[in-house]
């Protein structure tokens, strides 16, 4: 398995907040759970959620960056740390 590149651009850090889509089937279980804990909770949707879930697990797995911790963090607790 080839090794994930985790050096961070300084250009890239100038750049703010880039986002791209992707596009993914959900099994029907999981899009009912997410759409019943989105309705519960009206400061989440369905992008933070995936967000913070996507973030989360790299963090689990040991992927250490700094903008992914903000991510994760900023979406947990509805933080921004934007400059």
């Amino acid at each position: 398995m080839q090794e994930l590149n985790n050096k961070v651009n300084p250009i890239v850090l100038k750049q703010k907040d880039e986002v791209i889509s992707f596009k993914c089937e959900l099994q029907e279980n999981l899009q009912k759970a997410m759409k019943e804990f989105v309705e519960e909770h009206p400061n989440w949707d369905q992008y933070r959620l995936l967000q913070a879930a996507i973030a989360g697990f790299l963090m689990q797995k040991g992927f250490q960056n700094r903008d992914l911790t903000r991510l994760y963090i900023g979406n947990m607790f509805s933080m921004n740390f934007n400059e």
